[in-house]
């Protein structure tokens, strides 16, 4: 069910958080745990929290983390549902998003954003409408690669719709040519499929892993907009437009810590390219300079003040951009009581913690772009009104 293996040592004992069970190891065993956590000086945690979730994937050399952290999300919610493992194919949407981009694209005759990017309610949408389908079914490499490269992929798109727009007025053609490179790069669709001895369409599929879009939403917290309404939240990768539910910045930390106290991931949106994003120690901290030498890893960590003025300043002079999705996944503690969040990233378990990150309260406070939860892990007090999911008909 888990791959991932939190640690935390002390002397001669090591509390290994896997399903939530410890055992007492020795010396011997101890000092490899202490190797496997990337020498992290005497930065030590503890689980509180660890959810259920499948294992780390890599999306390789492209711009899908989106639909990554979307999908290990959505494996989390079917365990929760179904308690059932699923492997959901990322490139199943993909494929899927890029043809809403281009019809965007086009339609808004080149004055938009078109790349690899995407966030969490396209992976939403796009399962919503079409289905999904397993892994098995559909990996997006017709060739058998044995990793993912879309640079050659995205630059052939992007010119294909540029030679489209020159033409200055598109022929009814032009979504022919470009569903076959996507054919052509990631393989044709499959309209039924065999798993586990059973025949599925991908709307059936989704159906089994009891998917529902209308159950989820997205929150965030600027100050630009009213708290306690929806705005379409301004970064280049919501082309499609997203509403979010805009709440103080106090709240969305609470309704993280909520959600995960009753058994709920979370979907994350956010900034990873802080100093203090460490994937050789697999920590995010709200530093002014690198993690990297071993001295500044030693608790407290001496990080920047976090609110939700300053917060607001670094969104609207860039200091904090869209950059990455991830999936929270539970919650830690150094031996110092300070609490960080465990992160799941889709970079490959060589990075960071077999692939996890510890990411502090103060980094999630200002580098937290938006969430995305399932409506009734809601806070009490957050009550939307109206309710608007992250699709809607």
């Amino acid at each position: 069910m888990r791959s991932f293996i939190l640690y935390s040592c002390f002397g001669t004992r090591c509390y290994c958080a896997k399903n939530r069970s410890t055992r007492t190891v020795t010396i011997l065993s101890s000092l490899l745990c202490f190797l496997l956590v990337s020498a992290r000086a005497q930065l030590q945690f503890t689980d509180l929290i660890n959810l259920e979730n499948t294992p780390v994937k890599s999306q390789d050399i492209t711009g899908t983390c989106w639909s990554y952290s979307t999908a290990s999300f959505m494996e989390s919610e079917a365990l929760r549902l179904n308690e059932q493992v699923f492997d959901l194919s990322e490139m199943f949407v993909v494929r899927y998003i890029y043809l809403d981009k281009a019809r965007n694209y086009i339609l808004r005759q080149g004055k938009a954003n078109f790349s690899e990017g995407g966030l969490a309610h396209d992976f939403m949408r796009a399962m919503h409408h079409h289905g999904i389908v397993p892994q098995s079914a559909y990996d997006g490499r017709p060739l058998r690669e044995t990793q993912y490269d879309h640079r050659e992929l995205a630059a052939v798109l992007k010119h294909y719709l540029d030679g489209v727009l020159a033409a200055q007025k598109p022929s009814p053609y032009w979504q022919r040519g470009f569903e076959a490179i996507l054919d052509a790069y990631l393989g044709p669709v499959p309209e039924h499929f065999e798993y586990k001895g059973r025949r599925y369409t991908p709307a059936s599929f989704a159906k089994a892993v009891r998917f529902d879009a209308h159950q989820y939403i997205e929150l965030t917290s600027f100050t630009h907009h009213p708290f306690n309404t929806y705005f379409v939240l301004e970064i280049p990768d919501n082309f499609s437009n997203g509403l979010y539910y805009n709440i103080p910045l106090d709240l969305l930390q609470k309704q993280v810590d909520y959600a995960l106290e009753h058994g709920y991931t979370v979907s994350w949106d956010g900034d990873v390219s802080e100093p203090g994003f460490d994937s050789k120690h697999g920590i995010a901290v709200l530093t002014a300079t690198k993690t990297s030498k071993e001295e500044n890893l030693e608790p407290p960590i001496d990080e920047l003040p976090a609110g939700q003025a300053k917060r607001q300043e670094w969104f609207e002079n860039w200091t904090t951009t869209d950059d990455h999705l991830m999936h929270i996944t539970g919650k830690a503690r150094d031996q110092k009581g300070n609490l960080y969040y465990i992160v799941k990233n889709s970079w490959g378990t060589r990075a960071g913690v077999q692939g996890y990150y510890y990411m502090s309260e103060r980094y999630f406070l200002m580098k937290t772009i938006a969430i995305m939860v399932h409506r009734d892990a809601l806070l009490p007090e957050i009550h939307p009104e109206p309710f608007l999911p992250v699709v809607l008909d």
